[in-house]
């Protein structure tokens, strides 16, 4: 067996690897990287990393969302959204949009990691997974990277906040909103605290 096929064994379709990861297992790395690029084995997504695309019927699949960011971080603490997830707030989104983001600790800025861009933004907080509520105060955050009108936007967003839990709306928005976001929140649940007392 040949050093090239003993560091091919340690591989799994689906997989991504950093440089660094392969290096453990070849002493001339950079010379097998691209051996297994040429021969189609290895995908290189960005500089010091690949991917073992999975082969499906359709062709060769595109790494997961998770498996390429934490390879790309070295780190499990991200969570992957995308604007798209506001349209079902039901507070009158409708655009679609071609961009993942990655909230994050350690990268902020535009990276594109194979065929795709990812848009990272650290945040010092954000949740394990997507919740109505941190997605809400995200749309409040970023209103202005929105194609739809503010105002339109945010009055809907008000009157949506009486069918939310509070307690848990105003975590979120303790937790996750921006000083503006926080102001606007702290009025729209005071007036939806109003129309439920009337």
């Amino acid at each position: 067996m040949t050093k090239l096929e003993k560091l091919k064994k340690h591989l799994q379709p689906g997989g991504v690897y950093r440089r660094e990861d392969l290096a453990q297992w070849s002493t001339a790395v950079d010379r097998h990287l691209r051996e297994l690029v040429s021969e189609g084995t290895l995908t290189k997504l960005a500089t010091g990393l690949y991917a073992y695309p999975k082969q499906t019927a359709f062709g060769k699949a595109p790494a997961p969302d998770d498996k390429l960011v934490r390879a790309f971080l070295k780190d499990d603490r991200f969570l992957v959204a995308s604007p798209n997830a506001y349209n079902g707030l039901g507070v009158g989104t409708t655009q679609l949009y071609d961009q993942t983001v990655v909230y994050n600790h350690k990268r902020h800025g535009r990276f594109a990691l194979g065929s795709r861009t990812f848009d990272f933004r650290v945040k010092p907080s954000f949740p394990k997974t997507l919740s109505p509520e941190f997605l809400l105060v995200e749309l409040v955050n970023n209103l202005d990277q929105l194609a739809e009108s503010k105002a339109e936007v945010l009055a809907r967003v008000t009157a949506r906040t009486a069918a939310y839990d509070r307690s848990r709306l105003e975590r979120a928005v303790r937790d996750y909103g921006k000083v503006a976001t926080r102001k606007f929140f702290a009025q729209a649940l005071q007036s939806a605290q109003a129309l439920h007392a009337a």
